[in-house]
């Protein structure tokens, strides 16, 4: 797996609507339980009802993945409660745990109630910005360092990766996700962060010319309105 500090423990990634984070959750949880980890991913998702990592709850499990969500998620009733059980991958013994986190700094309130468990194992933690280039509201450097400032804010943990997932689904081309990753070196500058990784399927990642890593993905959470894209 070629990603940065891929042996920290604990992985946060969040991003706006549409950024891909719930996907790469996805393929980090699959690759770490592939490599032999035991491998938690929690769907912390309390605000956006699509796309979320527990619609792949049966294939994830499958693949020998703990799956933890919100109490009423993948249900009509709209009343987001965090099951207690959540805060018990702070304390069992296991080898990754994957946050995916609600998009946007309302979604992000959700980490601060684990600021302490989180703190307590900083230096383990990996805290992930997932943008799309490609989708409104962060399209540029400055409108990415708002939205970074303000989840950062409310989630009150420092990003310590920038992941380009910069697509445009089927229609991606390597010149999209090269311009994605300009952008997010510039994020990351602007912010003070020191790493940036670019996702995207292999084919497309093997037709680029990165200055960065980069990790391989597969699209589980494709729409079928997107199909005609494949």
């Amino acid at each position: 797996m070629t990603i940065p500090d891929a042996d920290r423990k604990y992985w946060v990634l969040t991003g706006n609507y549409g950024s891909g984070k719930t996907e790469t959750s996805i393929n980090l949880a699959l690759g770490f339980a592939a490599a032999g980890q035991a491998t938690t991913l929690v769907d912390l998702d309390i605000v956006n009802p699509y796309f979320r990592s527990g619609e792949k709850a049966p294939e994830l499990e499958g693949a020998g993945i703990r799956m933890l969500m919100p109490t009423f998620a993948m249900t009509t009733v709209d009343i987001p409660a965090l099951p207690a059980e959540i805060q018990s991958v702070f304390e069992v013994p296991g080898d990754r745990v994957i946050f995916d986190v609600g998009g946007d700094d309302t979604g992000a309130a959700a980490l601060g109630r684990y600021y302490p468990s989180f703190m307590a194992h900083r230096s383990e933690t990996m805290v992930c910005l997932v943008i799309n280039c490609m989708r409104p509201l962060t399209e540029s450097t400055e409108d990415i360092v708002e939205l970074a400032l303000r989840i950062q804010a409310r989630g009150r943990l420092r990003f310590d990766l920038i992941i380009n997932n910069t697509n445009l689904a089927g229609r991606t081309t390597p010149e999209m996700l090269e311009a994605g990753e300009e952008t997010a070196l510039q994020v990351a500058e602007r912010l003070q962060i020191e790493k940036v990784l670019s996702t995207g399927e292999e084919r497309l990642l093997r037709a680029c010319h990165l200055r960065g890593e980069s990790f391989p993905i597969r699209r589980y959470m494709k729409p079928e309105w997107l199909e005609e894209d494949a």
